[in-house]
């Protein structure tokens, strides 16, 4: 046993692909509020490093988005076994808060020096500080979910897969680029596809072959010769013959090649259903979501999957893969012990992203946060069961505490009541009905399940062991109670004072018995009263 309480024999790979699972969420949540943010168009014309940013910025952005998905596909099927065990030892070190401090301090400074460089008078000045605290924020991130010696072991160890990968993402935005002779066939091929799939949804649709204009009344798009869906077909190319070249041995040749063929012209109908997506986002009101988040993000989830998908089938299907047909020994399963705690919570993040991204001018889909909520926490029902549920006075004391310091805080920050959205008080008064009992049951029983197992029953815990299982609910530190009361404030935006006071006292009531009951319970107590304020006194804006 070891100074901080673990079994040398005790496996931490889990922890540390969790945790490069979480940094891979932070950065894709990042990247697309940047995409919804900034808006490179702006900077035409401009010279020096803010021409520069302006020119190149968005196709910097989409090979960084290529080169990882493309290295790090390679680099855990060309070399597994190193990978798993420099992360069975990034396993052992504990996340940098200072680090991952910092970076949210330098994300927050990249923000500032964007109003300034897609300002009026942008200079070279600003874009070099803003390229440096974008870089600086990217790899502090790294460094404070996983140890750097990680990332050092993950280079040397995959040899000149970063040049071979660099290479495969150039070929593939040269080839797209090149591919002009074949961008009017493509652009128009593309424009007949997107309308034989948006008609069925849409009644009038506005099409114009001659401008390869394409939309509705509402909402209309142009498909430019760059979507036209080459692009996404030099990349799946690339990632092909980069596969076919570094796995010949596992493949049966010429079979393995009809899988070039295959993957091009399906990422090309894919593109299709993209613009046909992307044209009945916009045409339901989220004008902003559909121009900038789906139409940048859309294209590069499209060729995550596909690349996922040309990986599986290239070493699961019998015909073109001779390792297929072996018989690989059963897998031992290995039990995650934070799913329980932290699943149900990302799936609420999950939905909510889902959510807003279907949203126009009212979140119709809040309900999917509540569906998505429910079913991880049935699905770890037998988890739960083991779980001290039992509730005493104090907690919903507690609840009505925090209550009352919520709404004395709100009354300094939003002194002024929203009434009801109007595109919900138009609703029928079913729909109105059953949107108001989702948001109720998702605020007073889902969330507060979710976000207690998570911030009280898994990250109070794990800040003070890497074996939380094991640290008792009634253990007292002020730094687990910090730090997890104020990233719980954090989640709760211009309410974070607020949110960091809930957290502290939930937390303090947890540890009262160490019940988790009574924190859920304390929890769920401000949520219902807040639910009651909003609807009887129409402060929406608490919601």
């Amino acid at each position: 046993m070891d100074a901080s309480g673990d079994s040398p024999s005790q496996p931490r790979a889990p922890f540390a692909l969790q945790r490069l699972i979480v940094l891979a969420v932070l950065f894709s949540v990042e990247i697309v509020a940047i995409t919804l943010w900034l808006d490179n168009a702006t900077l035409s014309g401009r010279s020096g490093l803010v021409g520069f940013v302006g020119t190149w910025g968005s196709w910097i952005l989409r090979g960084a988005t290529g080169f990882a998905a493309i290295f790090s596909t390679f680099a855990w099927l060309r070399n597994r076994a190193p990978l798993a065990a420099a992360l069975f030892e990034a396993g052992r070190s504990h996340i940098a808060w200072p680090l991952l401090s910092a970076h949210f301090a330098l994300i927050g400074l990249f923000g500032v020096l964007s109003k300034f460089l897609y300002g009026t008078t942008p200079s070279d000045a600003v874009a070099a500080l803003w390229l440096a605290s974008g870089l600086g924020a990217i790899a502090l991130g790294a460094a404070a979910f996983i140890h750097p010696v990680f990332w050092l072991r993950m280079v040397r160890t995959t040899g000149y897969l970063w040049l071979w990968t660099l290479l495969a993402v150039l070929f593939a935005c040269i080839a797209g680029n090149s591919q002009r002779a074949l961008w009017p066939w493509a652009t128009d091929l593309t424009f007949r596809m997107s309308r034989i799939l948006l008609t069925p949804f849409v009644s009038g649709v506005v099409a114009d072959p001659a401008r390869a204009t394409l939309g509705t009344p509402r909402f209309t798009v142009e498909i430019a010769p760059e979507c036209s869906g080459l692009e996404g077909v030099g990349l799946i190319l690339a990632f092909g013959l980069t596969w076919l070249v570094l796995f010949r041995r596992e493949c049966r040749f010429p079979q393995a090649l009809f899988l070039l063929p295959a993957g091009a012209a399906l990422i090309f109908c894919l593109n299709s259903v993209r613009i046909a997506a992307l044209i009945l986002i916009g045409n339901a009101g989220a004008e902003r979501i559909a121009e900038s988040g789906f139409h940048s993000q859309a294209g590069w989830i499209i060729f995550n999957l596909m690349a996922l998908g040309f990986s599986v089938a290239a070493r699961k299907t019998p015909w073109v893969s001779k390792v297929a047909a072996k018989s690989a020994p059963p897998a031992i399963a290995v039990e995650n012990p934070p799913a329980a705690w932290l699943v149900p919570f990302v799936a609420i993040l999950a939905a909510g992203m889902i959510s807003r991204a279907m949203t126009g001018d009212f979140e119709w889909t809040y309900p999917l946060r509540l569906f998505a909520a429910a079913a991880v926490l049935f699905h770890f029902r037998r988890k739960y069961a083991t779980l001290d549920w039992r509730i005493d006075w104090l907690a919903p004391a507690a609840g009505v505490a925090v209550f009352a310091l919520w709404i004395a805080l709100d009354h300094f920050t939003s002194p002024v009541p929203e009434s009801m959205p109007a595109t919900l008080a138009a609703a029928t008064p079913a729909a109105r009905f059953l949107w108001l009992a989702a948001r109720v049951l998702a605020g007073v029983v889902t969330v507060p399940i979710a976000e207690e197992l998570a911030f009280r029953g898994f990250l109070y815990r794990r800040i003070l062991s890497p074996d939380f299982e094991s640290v008792s609910t009634r253990r007292f530190s002020w730094v687990a109670l910090a730090v997890s009361s104020v990233l719980f404030g954090f989640l709760h935006g211009h309410q974070w004072l607020a949110g960091t006071a809930a957290g502290a006292l939930y937390a303090l009531v947890l540890l009262r018995r160490g019940r988790i009951g009574d924190a859920i319970a304390a929890h769920a107590t401000t949520n219902a009263l807040i639910a009651i304020r909003v609807l009887a006194f129409h402060q929406w804006h608490l919601w």
